[in-house]
């Protein structure tokens, strides 16, 4: 049985805003991992990805939860949770399944959460805090993990670069380190605000375009209109999971018994 996330004592005052789970699909580079389960749902040191989100998110004093569902969808169920369904999950990408959280994110700041990742407590509490319409966490000790997961980091890490904390490049083909000054986490917070610039975009997309956009490009695009985006460092303390080769460098890592700056189960 799942634990009810909300019976779990938070490590700080409650953060009022809700947050919105993306986990709409399947994980194709997940092979048979995901196909009895949706990829949020698979297993890293014993326990589903999506568990360690919820008790991050508890942790942080957050009580109200929406989880975009679509492949799955019916394996998503915990005590506590809102699932949405995103039924056009193959035809879309990400910001498909935000558009489904149309009316929280015009109602009041969300914080906004990939699936396929965990994190800790701080950088929820961290996120919440910070200045501005539209925030995001980045890791700036990301060399480390990228360098675990590749035998080349620049084979997969992408171009990063803020400048008074703000966010100035992002999600480009990186020729050199020196490009990547971070990488974006898949953690991000939306004020109403903010959200009216993305629907004001993304309203004029074609449908085609309004499909196949990821947040990534929404991102730069955002960038291009003017639109400040502020950035939170963080030093560590999460991990993506995007192939089977992740999860084995993960938990190869966590069995070494060595202090792992990534350890993402530390408060």
């Amino acid at each position: 049985m799942s634990p009810d996330f909300k019976r779990s004592a938070p490590d700080s005052p409650s953060i009022s805003l809700p947050a919105i789970i993306l986990a709409a699909g399947r994980g194709s580079r997940m092979g048979g991992l995901t196909e009895a389960r949706p990829k949020c749902l698979t297993p890293l040191a014993g326990r589903p990805l999506l568990d360690w989100q919820l008790d991050a998110l508890a942790a942080a004093g957050v009580t109200r939860i929406t989880v975009i569902g679509g492949y799955r969808a019916d394996c998503l169920r915990r005590p506590g949770l809102e699932i949405r369904l995103n039924d056009r999950w193959e035809e879309t990408n990400m910001v498909g399944s935000l558009l489904c959280a149309d009316d929280l994110l015009a109602a009041e700041p969300c914080l906004v959460a990939y699936s396929d990742i965990v994190y800790r407590a701080a950088h929820v509490r961290e996120l919440a805090a910070a200045p501005g319409e539209l925030a995001i966490t980045y890791d700036a000790e990301w060399k480390e993990l990228w360098e675990l997961r590749f035998a080349s980091p620049l084979d997969d890490a992408e171009t990063f670069e803020t400048r008074s904390g703000r966010l100035v490049e992002i999600g480009g083909r990186a020729h050199s380190m020196a490009e990547i000054k971070g990488q974006y986490m898949g953690l991000l917070r939306f004020t109403p605000t903010a959200w009216a610039c993305v629907r004001a975009l993304v309203d004029r997309l074609t449908p085609i375009e309004r499909d196949r956009i990821d947040m990534t490009t929404l991102l730069r695009r955002l960038l291009s209109l003017g639109e400040p985006i502020d950035c939170v460092p963080v030093s560590g303390g999460w991990c993506e999971v995007d192939s089977p080769s992740d999860l084995a460098a993960y938990e190869a890592r966590l069995a070494s018994g060595v202090p792992w700056l990534h350890d993402w189960r530390q408060k």
